[in-house]
């Protein structure tokens, strides 16, 4: 079964909100973990390449590697 949450957090939580916080709930139910490394921001083992980018439906920021359950 494809599961397309995963990775889906609901609200409008921006660059600056993400560096703040070591996990977040996805609509899923699962917990994903976020890290600041030198500067950085990983989300489970992914690296975020580009933040903030704002759509009509949300806010979108970029990884580097597909995150699995």
């Amino acid at each position: 079964m494809f599961r397309r949450s995963l990775h889906v957090v609901p609200g409008d939580v921006r660059a600056a909100d993400v560096v703040n916080l070591q996990t977040a709930s996805t609509v899923q139910g699962t917990t994903i973990d976020i890290s600041v490394n030198g500067g950085g921001v990983m989300v489970d083992e992914a690296n975020v390449v580009q933040t903030d980018i704002v759509t009509s439906n949300g806010v979108i920021h970029v990884i580097d590697s597909v995150i699995l359950p």
